[in-house]
């Protein structure tokens, strides 16, 4: 079957995988939908691993239900994407992000677990859950982006009338914003370098206003417009400037959320979290419980994810949706993939 897989630096090549087989354990999954999401992108840029099949957000169908006794040929799914170890203290507590074997045979991000950039892809039975028929399978394929930014705003501690700042307006930024208005933010900002993407938080209303991060007044202006600085920042880009100016915008005894990734060392002057006794938080993926919750919360139509979906592609046009994804000046922030297009 064809599959996308990372082959260089920035580039993608079409190759033929084998189809995963039956094995009595796994359940096997035709892939209707699948997300791009901004960790495959990094993936992408640094051009490792190669052979690398991503794609963890997804939507498909059973092929073969492996050990789940409670799904059948032609249930529609989707699936955590991790593989934790289900007998550490993490575990047994539901906290599976922690796991030290979460991320090590991962859907789409490990090479002997091909991801959703293909046709059919095998499940730990475990991870996959069935969904509503209301659901669209575009829906479906937005659900664990949606989990990570349920996430953030569950650890930035929102309370009814906090002002939130939401750094990057890529589509965890945007989640977090949407989960921020509804956890009871009377004032949500987003900042980002993209002006079509910050822009579009605003016309999506999941944002009040849009500030260049750019700007070099940006941190005065914002720490006027909140008379000191903001209650939780959510930090959803990843690089040192990103987090400085979470630090400096959050007021004294605020919440620092930090949900993008830097792979290097990230220099910051501490004696500003030390000077206003900061709550640094990181945030990595969700628990199961708000992934769950996401398909209720989509099911029952209290969020409209469709909203973020820019365009879906076939396989030959991923190429082109991951470039236009780190164009810098294209407004869209999801592209799914369509592996049967």
């Amino acid at each position: 079957m064809k599959a996308v897989a990372i082959k260089g630096v920035k580039q993608f090549e079409i190759k033929d995988i084998s189809e995963p087989k039956a094995d009595g354990e796994k359940v096997i999954i035709e892939v209707s939908k699948t997300g791009i999401c901004g960790s495959d992108i990094h993936y992408w840029v640094n051009g490792e691993p190669k052979g690398l099949v991503m794609g963890h957000e997804f939507a498909g169908v059973v092929v073969d239900p492996g050990d789940r006794l409670d799904l059948v040929k032609g249930d529609r799914v989707t699936a955590l994407p991790i593989s934790p170890c289900g007998k550490c203290e993490a575990c047994r507590n539901g906290d599976v992000q922690f796991c030290p074997e979460t991320w090590s045979h991962a859907v789409g991000l490990s090479l002997d677990n091909p991801g959703g950039l293909t046709s059919k892809i095998a499940v730990r039975s475990d991870m996959v859950i069935k969904v509503p028929d209301n659901i669209q399978d575009e829906e479906v394929a937005m659900v664990e982006p949606l989990a990570v930014g349920l996430h953030a705003a569950h650890l930035g501690r929102i309370a009814v009338g906090d002002d939130v700042l939401v750094i990057g307006a890529g589509i965890i930024g945007l989640a977090s914003a949407e989960f921020a208005k509804k956890e009871g933010a009377s004032y949500v900002a987003i900042t980002e370098t993209n002006k079509a993407r910050g822009q579009k938080a605003v016309d999506l209303k999941v944002a009040d206003e849009y500030y260049d991060a750019t700007d070099k007044d940006l941190v005065s202006k914002l720490m006027a417009k909140t008379n000191g600085g903001f209650d939780v920042v959510i930090e959803c880009v990843g690089n040192g400037a990103a987090v400085n100016s979470a630090i400096s915008m959050v007021k004294p005894g605020g919440i620092v959320v930090l949900v993008g990734v830097a792979t290097d060392a990230v220099p910051t002057y501490t004696v500003m979290a030390v000077m206003k006794e900061l709550v640094v938080q990181g945030a990595i993926a969700y628990t199961y419980n708000e992934f769950k919750s996401c398909i209720d919360l989509i099911s029952r139509k209290q969020v409209d994810v469709l909203k973020f979906v820019d365009d879906i592609v076939p396989l030959e046009r991923v190429q082109e949706a991951y470039e236009r994804l780190t164009s810098g000046t294209d407004a869209a922030v999801k592209i799914l993939v369509d592996p049967k297009k």
